[in-house]
């Protein structure tokens, strides 16, 4: 038989008495606590211990964080690399953190202590934002009783103290000179494997991110009309399905379809990735070529 109490707090507890068995759990819902008990009076009269919610076993941010994960993933949306990044990063700083203890002083003690990191406003921003998605997300899915409005107040003080803002629009261009210098560098580079001038001359001509150029397929690639469909590309709100087609030409001093025609004789072949490389490789590559030419404050397209 199970019994059902409001507590003071607001939240319903329930107590199933049955076969010599015991188990209780707490719920922020009246609802829920009847479904767990009947699954709980289910369960022992089929001989098994009646298990605990998966909501009761939330007790760490980091539960919240696995939790977050495991949702988007059964709805076929895992976190992309950033964002990945960006929870993992949560996990290890705040993951031991209690629930109830994530609150604004301590959201304003690790936005110090991100900031002495060398983060920087935007990065911080990010940060903040995602703590708020995490809470949200368990509040507004699975019912936990969950107040964001200390977030809120975090993120209110530390745009105060300059730990927030926005990030500053960056215009700086590469002259001919520089480009020149560059090139000569990846030219003369022995050790060098991959095509870095075509790769930089094919992201000029383009405005292609890396993680878009070194996963553009040949399967992408229109040879009638010289369009390459880019997959996923880059959007604030939604990257799964935003595809683009994009004409290959020559727009910018470098001519698009010209560099593909050259790579695929590079490659001998036109068949999987039109550039077969590692991102994070190419962008590695870049800024120590930029470091040996002696060319400042220029960055190749980012990788997603």
């Amino acid at each position: 038989m199970a019994s059902i109490t409001k507590l003071p707090s607001g939240a319903y507890r329930v107590q199933v008495r049955r076969k010599g068995r015991y188990a209780s759990e707490t719920f922020p819902r009246r609802d829920d606590t009847q479904k767990w008990a009947r699954q709980a009076e289910t369960l022992v009269d089929q001989g098994l211990p009646p298990n605990r919610s998966s909501v009761a076993r939330l007790h760490t941010f980091g539960d919240l964080v696995d939790l977050h994960i495991a949702d988007m993933c059964a709805v076929g949306k895992p976190p992309r690399r950033s964002k990945a990044a960006t929870l993992a990063t949560l996990k290890r700083d705040l993951g031991k953190e209690k629930i109830g203890h994530l609150d604004r002083h301590k959201l304003i003690e690790y936005g110090r202590k991100r900031a002495d990191q060398g983060a920087g406003p935007v990065t911080l921003g990010i940060d903040i934002g995602v703590i708020k998605m995490i809470l949200t997300h368990a509040a507004a899915v699975h019912g936990l009783e969950i107040h964001v409005e200390g977030v809120d107040l975090a993120r209110v003080a530390l745009k105060r103290l300059g730990l927030i803002g926005k990030g500053i629009e960056r215009d700086r261009r590469s002259t001919t000179a520089e480009l020149s210098r560059l090139f000569r560098c990846f030219d003369e580079t022995a050790r060098l494997t991959m095509p870095m001038t075509r790769i930089v001359q094919f992201a000029i001509a383009t405005a292609m991110r890396l993680d878009e150029i070194c996963r553009a397929d040949w399967s992408d690639l229109d040879i009638d009309r010289r369009m390459l469909l880019i997959r996923d590309r880059k959007d604030p709100r939604n990257k799964s399905g935003n595809d683009q087609r994009i004409p290959l030409f020559a727009a910018t001093g470098f001519d698009a379809w010209a560099l593909v025609m050259a790579q695929a004789k590079h490659l001998g072949k036109a068949k999987g990735p039109i550039f077969p490389y590692n991102s994070k490789s190419v962008g590695t590559a870049f800024r120590r070529a930029c470091a040996d030419a002696d060319v400042k404050d220029l960055d190749v397209a980012p990788s997603a």
